[in-house]
């Protein structure tokens, strides 16, 4: 078994493929490697620049369309064959120097995730670092996993542990959670970065906006994902309960010759009841659904166009 798979998932990168390729082998001579560029629909001249250089040890896998990078790293994690994993950026930003100190601390104390910590970072201030410093608090705070660059694509991780992560959407950023959620051991690392010198960046401020709504999804996988009934069950029993109590409190005044109707009271009762009632109705069909997930075919989340 290859001890290193290495993943590479690149959107028009043709300037960074050949200076990428060469640092990664010069990086990983001494161990048995692979690595596997995964191009998410580049529509410069990215995989031309692959093929030029295709060799036993490399591998490319063209994507049928952009899926965007959650769901090309998980077609290039499903087609790794080593004994661990790394996940790297096609930029440069990324120094594959850092690939042998990952594999050695993951080794020594048995890690199932080693994640990076961009140390220096080379990133514009304004659109760059401060939307990622609001993100990584904004993830920590609510997962309670301690990462402190979620950013950071420099990842070393066991087989199995890759695997069975179920990246699709825009997940990649909560690859430590996700890891966390599979009971995975994780460390953090510092690891070094450089500045893009070539192609252009596809990271931007609205990121930061874009993981909020992530987020919640996230939240539901971590506590809620195997049932599902306890969140929108508890919340609807909570709504029921208030209207049908609001509803009692009003019959009673009317049976003492009250009148209620129009009151804005009767209105917010009615509310509550029809809403609880339509959560635990949602809760009822999720926990079907997920029942459904978990038993269903595998099916993958992108089509592959070619693999050479």
């Amino acid at each position: 078994m290859l001890k290193l798979s290495v993943v590479v998932c690149v959107y028009n990168e043709e300037g960074n493929i050949r200076p990428l390729v060469e640092q990664i082998r010069k990086a990983l001579k001494k161990y048995p490697f692979e690595i596997i560029y995964v191009d998410d629909g580049s529509t410069d001249n990215t995989i031309n620049e692959i093929k030029e250089i295709l060799d036993k040890d490399l591998k490319l896998i063209e994507l049928q369309k952009n899926y965007g990078q959650s769901t090309a790293l998980s077609a290039g994690i499903d087609h790794a064959n080593g004994e661990y994993i790394v996940t790297i950026d096609g930029d440069l930003q990324n120094d594959p120097s850092d690939i042998p100190a990952m594999l050695e601390l993951a080794e020594k104390d048995n890690w199932d995730l080693v994640a990076g910590i961009r140390k220096n970072r080379q990133d514009g201030m304004f659109f760059r670092k401060i939307p990622s410093r609001i993100a990584n608090y904004i993830i920590r705070s609510t997962t309670g996993v301690k990462i402190k660059d979620y950013g950071c694509t420099l990842k070393i991780f066991k087989n199995d542990i890759a695997k069975s992560l179920g990246l699709y959407g825009e997940l990649h950023r909560f690859i430590p959670v996700l890891a966390s959620l599979e009971g995975a051991t994780i460390i953090q690392m510092d690891v070094k970065h450089h500045p893009r010198t070539k192609g252009k960046s596809k990271y931007g401020i609205s990121r930061t906006i874009k993981v909020v709504s992530d987020l919640l999804l996230v939240l539901f996988f971590k506590k809620y994902m195997q049932k599902p009934m306890h969140l929108f069950g508890n919340f609807g029993l909570i709504l029921f309960l208030g209207g049908l109590g609001i509803n009692l409190y009003l019959l009673i005044l009317k049976i003492f010759g009250h009148d209620i109707w129009g009151k804005p009271l009767l209105i917010l009762g009615l509310i509550l009841l029809i809403a609880g009632i339509q959560l635990i109705t949602i809760g009822i069909a999720i926990e079907i659904l997920m029942r459904t997930y978990y038993e269903s075919q595998d099916k993958k989340p992108y089509k592959i166009r070619s693999i050479s």
